[in-house]
């Protein structure tokens, strides 16, 4: 990559990398193919080869709306996913544009099916049990979840484990004296709160280039 922004690349590169994934973007499209042979041809050479499902080249960007329409009739950009989020082109409230993510809906409807499960194992545990055991998996879950422009996803996690524990404890009691009232409640007592939890990036890289400067 170092030497690709020196000598071959007539555009801008980023690249984030996280273990052994990474999304690399170009300014121009030819650079980007150029770029994706010869890092074939490198990984063939130690007997490497890129996941041929997840590597793609993908038009992506503040043009891409526009590029799409004119050339292959999309509506909208393409989008990709990047540990665990789907990125997708957005518009920030002052209309300009901005790189926006949600939880990947694959994810999403694992970690339901998962406490699914695992609920029903617990059907005859106490009310404190259970609630105790949900509350640290809402917990961990928006930890990690919870970043900006994911709050439609996290609301609708924390609803639908709400709904899936409220089946639960009407399916335990024959008389079913378990109402929606109720539960309100207990899910008050026990479910955090489906709310923002990390910093824009603007906001989290602008902290960390004050702390450096401080250290400094």
């Amino acid at each position: 990559m170092r030497d690709w922004r020196k000598t071959k690349t007539r555009g801008d590169i980023i690249i984030v990398r996280w273990a052994d994934d990474f999304v690399i973007g170009f300014q121009y499209r030819d650079d980007a193919e150029k770029f994706l042979k010869e890092l074939q041809d490198r990984f063939r050479k130690y007997s490497l080869e890129l996941h041929p499902e997840k590597t793609r080249l993908i038009r992506f960007g503040r043009f891409a709306p526009e590029d799409g329409k004119s050339k292959d009739g999309r509506k909208k950009p393409e989008t990709f996913n990047f540990l665990g989020f789907t990125h997708y082109c957005g518009v920030s409230r002052d209309g300009k544009f901005k790189v926006k993510r949600k939880t990947m809906r694959k994810r999403f409807t694992a970690k339901l099916h998962e406490i699914k499960t695992e609920l029903r194992k617990r059907m005859h545990q106490t009310i404190y049990d259970q609630g105790s055991w949900l509350r640290s998996v809402v917990r961990g879950y928006f930890a990690y979840h919870a970043i900006p422009d994911n709050g439609t996803a996290i609301g609708a996690f924390r609803y639908r484990v709400t709904e899936l524990w409220y089946r639960i404890l009407r399916k335990r009691s024959q008389r079913h004296r378990m109402t929606w009232e109720r539960m309100a409640k207990i899910v008050a007592l026990w479910l955090p709160p489906a709310r923002i939890l990390h910093p824009w990036p603007e906001q989290r890289f602008a902290a960390m280039t004050q702390g450096r400067s401080r250290v400094g």
